[in-house]
Parts: C-alpha cells; sequence; structure tokens
C-alpha cells in the first residue's frame, strides 16, 4: 500500500506539535479502573500557531496551495459566526495577499467577539445569512459570491464548510506521519485516536493516515453536531472524493469509519452544563485549554466512554486538539456557576 504523490502544500503551520501527556487525569481515570492501568495523551493540534491555531490550518495547507496553482486570487468559504475554518482562512488570506469573502451562518448582535473579531481584523469581507436561508440556500450563495469575484478580474476558489473534502484530507492524513514519529518517541502503541468532528475532513485524514502509516489504531469521530449516520457518511465522501482525486492503489472504500454518538447536547455551538465543567476541570488539573462547541465536547465524550467501557483494555488513548480557544469567549457564561 502506498501513498499516492502529495499535491502541492504550503508550509503555514507550526509544526511538529507536542504529543503530551495527561498526567493527572490518568492517574484519577487509573484509580476509577480499580488500578487498571490508562495514559491519555494530548496531541497539541491547539498549537498549530496563535492565532492561526487548531486543526484547519494543516488542511489548508493543501487547500490554499490548490488555490495559488489555479491562479486565483479570492477565497470564498463559509460557516458560523464563530467559525475557527473562516478565521484561519482570512488571516491565511491576509499573510498571502489574497482577497477574502466569508459566508456565514447566523446574524451578530452587539461587537464582534471571538473568532469573529478576527475575521474583521483580517480584513475579510462577511456577508451574513439568517441559519434557515444559509441552510436552505448556501450552494447558490457561494457561487453567486464567485460569479461577482470572477467578474471583477479577482479569480475565485471556494473552500466547502471545514475545508473538508478530497484536497483538505491530506492535512491529517500528513499528520499521521507526525504521529507516528510520536508514538516511536514516547515508546507507545497507542490503541484509539479520538477527536471532534465536525465537517468530517479531520476525521477522513486520521482514518486513511492511520491505515497508510501502520499506526494500528482505531480513529473515533466525537460528532459536535448532526448525527453517527450523518458523519459516517460525510466522512465516506470525503475518502471518496480523495480517492477519485489521487486514484491510490488501494481501495479506500474499505476502511472503518468510527463515530461516538450522544454528545451533541442541545444542539450546534450549545453544550450542556457538563461540558463547562469538563472544560474548566481541564484547565485546573492540566493547563489544558479546551472549548464548548468542538473540544470539549469531545474531550466529555471521552472520558464518558472511558467510565463507560468502550476503551476497556486499551492502555494507551490519543486525544487530538484541534484547537478552538476563541470559541471561548463568546460562551463565557456558561462558566458562570463554575468559577
Amino acid at each position: 500500500m502506498m501513498l499516492p504523490p502529495q499535491p502541492p502544500r504550503l508550509s503555514l503551520a507550526r509544526l511538529p506539535t507536542p504529543l503530551q501527556a495527561l498526567d493527572r487525569i490518568s492517574a484519577q481515570l487509573e484509580a476509577e479502573r480499580g488500578g487498571e492501568p490508562l495514559r491519555i495523551w494530548v496531541k497539541r493540534d491547539d498549537l498549530t500557531g496563535s492565532v492561526l491555531s487548531g486543526n484547519k490550518v494543516r488542511k489548508l495547507e493543501f487547500t490554499l496551495a490548490q488555490a495559488l496553482e489555479e491562479g486565483c486570487k479570492t477565497i470564498i468559504t463559509c460557516g458560523g459566526l464563530q467559525s475557527n475554518h473562516c478565521r484561519a482562512t482570512a488571516l491565511l488570506c491576509a499573510q498571502l495577499g489574497l482577497r477574502c469573502h466569508l459566508i456565514l451562518r447566523g446574524e451578530p448582535e452587539g461587537y464582534a467577539d471571538g473568532n469573529l473579531l478576527l475575521d474583521h481584523l483580517a480584513g475579510a469581507r462577511i456577508d451574513y445569512y439568517r441559519t434557515k436561508d444559509y441552510q436552505t440556500n448556501l450552494d447558490r450563495y457561494l457561487s453567486e459570491a464567485k460569479d461577482k469575484h470572477d467578474a471583477d478580474g479577482m479569480p475565485a476558489f471556494i473552500i466547502p464548510t471545514g475545508a473538508s473534502d478530497g484536497i483538505g484530507v491530506w492535512g491529517y492524513l500528513s499528520a499521521c506521519e507526525e504521529l507516528k514519529r510520536d508514538f516511536r518517541d514516547a515508546g507507545i502503541a497507542p490503541q484509539h485516536i479520538v477527536c471532534a468532528t465536525g465537517s468530517g475532513g479531520t476525521q477522513a485524514g486520521l482514518t486513511l493516515g492511520a491505515q497508510l502509516m501502520a499506526l494500528e489504531a482505531a480513529v473515533w469521530g466525537v460528532n459536535v453536531c448532526d448525527d453517527e449516520q450523518w458523519f459516517l457518511k460525510k466522512v465516506r465522501q470525503d475518502i471518496d472524493d480523495w480517492a477519485e482525486r489521487y486514484q491510490p492503489d488501494f481501495d479506500a472504500s474499505s476502511l472503518d469509519t468510527r463515530v461516538i454518538d450522544g454528545y451533541v447536547g442541545p444542539g450546534y455551538a450549545i453544550a450542556d452544563q457538563e461540558v463547562f465543567e469538563t472544560i474548566a476541570m481541564l484547565g485546573r488539573m492540566e493547563g489544558l485549554v479546551l472549548d464548548p462547541v468542538y473540544t470539549g465536547k469531545a474531550f466529555h465524550g471521552m472520558l464518558c466512554e472511558i467510565r463507560n467501557g468502550r476503551f476497556d483494555g486499551a492502555s494507551d488513548i490519543v486525544f487530538v486538539h484541534t484547537g478552538g480557544s476563541f470559541g471561548l469567549f463568546p460562551q463565557r457564561g456558561g462558566f458562570a456557576t463554575i468559577l
């Protein structure tokens, strides 16, 4: 099984990121399990940069390289008001001298905060749409924006939600090379890799990369929106898109997709109080900052599943920290009864 030739790539992220053991939370879980050995490790992809922190920049190294290869001067992408992906895209466009146009779901209130503030500081053009209109008409909004920029002599490249498609898959496929070195250096062979899954691309890349790099670890996505069936389909679509574009010498459709459902809570970007408590606990115990939209839900779900026995027998579990700390600030009210 060979890796297809890698497509164009920009060097935008601060790599490699550290693999960090969470000693105190691991000791607590070991005690709860009657002394059965267990270590939780975190791949610190919240450290891929400062304002570029998180998983999105790994995908954008490939996606923006493709846009430049095609001679595009405008990048159009989409997401929620507090989209980490849109923030990273806007800042990278500023770095690369590209025009950035964001199509955002939701209507802002008051002063811009968190990721949205950074979108503005990066000079992105922003169009806001009510949630219902966005969900119904997104493809049209993207297409119309592209037509306008093309007509303006600034040819546009559309990046899908989260840069999650066959191009973006390369971000976490290539990250598995890093993980393989991390595991060797730490002298571990983790049985499970867990990440938040919101648009599917990170999980798709990890699933492919774990197979190609022979990591011998099961990849699990904790969905933060929609449900298990939606993500089984979406991750499969991204892997199929990758295979169609790059023609690997193996059948990518045979890969297993694993989703841990049940931790979405009231909805996307809306967390239960338990998630806020988990975030606060990790901050106190490990100095690790999670967010209530992605990583907080996913880490909370992983802890619950460890306690429920899903990972019995595992000695090492790796959690991929995909960033998102700017999303904490607009939701500061969730910590009112905790801090």
